[in-house]
């Protein structure tokens, strides 16, 4: 699943070519990628038609086009998500729809929705007052108000977001009984954090994904955010990560991440910092990477 660095290559990518543009024709090609769409609202088609996109924001995962204060098209690529920007009747393999939009510099241009395991989708959503009055996620350029989609009220901020507040975080996470891994996936503490992205963090730290949060000190916390911080940002700065075509950027191209990776898909493989070997175990119906020297669990 992309997670925090692929979405927000997306967002970049879009922004320039999104913001201020008019949605000038709407093309549902396949109605399982509006299943989070509420209906009840109104056709999807026919709401966000005419509509006007003022920029492009992003909170962990997720992913927003503001049309009114009141209303956003919310995107959430799930696990083969891919929204491609294309000139005007360029088609792609696996698109679910189609926007066509006019923006007043770049002129006509068409925002494929692709998803070949439709677990992804695109809605309609009523945008809420954010809970601390700050701006909904990060907007790059753009303008983001105080509002976030009410799909996306419920995740917390990333620790990208200028508002991430890294004290009130640090507190919530020692007061977790579960092993830090698990906290970390926990996109209602802190959003934006998959499994690549945790087990590649935890190497960096010399952090055990299984020890407990609560036995942890802030100091230790404290490092092990910083690590986060610095493993996102250079995700984000390759690209992110790609291993296969599933995840690619808004031209179609892939991330060159997976290249740097330390311990994520790297079992077997000598630790890049002791020479020990990489070890593999079960997690969550997922894997975990860890070393088992420099990574001891206390």
């Amino acid at each position: 699943m992309p997670e925090l660095p692929e979405v927000e290559v997306v967002r970049r990518g879009l922004e320039p070519a999104v913001t201020g543009a008019l949605v000038t024709s709407v093309e549902v090609r396949d109605e399982r990628s509006l299943r989070r769409h509420d209906r009840a609202a109104g056709e999807f088609a026919d709401l966000l038609t005419g509509q006007r996109i003022s920029s492009a924001v992003r909170r962990g995962k997720f992913l927003w086009f503001p049309l009114t204060e009141r209303e956003a098209l919310v995107t959430h690529l799930g696990m083969s998500g891919q929204v491609l920007l294309r000139e005007p009747g360029v088609d792609d393999r696996h698109t679910r729809i189609a926007l066509t939009i006019e923006h007043p510099d770049h002129g006509e241009l068409q925002v494929n929705f692709a998803d070949q395991r439709i677990f992804g989708s695109m809605a309609i959503d009523p945008l809420v007052p954010t809970a601390d009055s700050w701006a909904g996620g990060f907007a790059g350029q753009g303008i983001a108000g105080p509002t976030v989609p009410s799909q996306v009220a419920h995740i917390a901020r990333d620790i990208l977001d200028p508002a991430f507040d890294a004290d009130g975080t640090i507190e919530k996470i020692r007061r977790r009984r579960s092993g830090i891994k698990r906290v970390l996936l926990d996109q209602t503490l802190i959003s934006g954090i998959g499994n690549i992205y945790a087990d590649e963090a935890l190497w960096a730290a010399g952090v055990h994904g299984e020890q407990a949060a609560s036995r942890m000190s802030r100091a230790r916390i404290s490092t092990l955010l910083a690590a986060v911080r610095n493993v996102l940002e250079k995700a984000l700065a390759e690209g992110g990560t790609s291993f296969d075509a599933q995840y690619v950027n808004v031209n179609g191209q892939s991330g060159y991440f997976a290249h740097s990776l330390n311990a994520y898909g790297q079992a077997g493989r000598p630790c890049s910092r002791c020479g020990s070997t990489i070890m593999r175990a079960s997690f969550m119906n997922r894997s975990s990477h860890f070393c088992p020297v420099c990574q001891r669990r206390r």
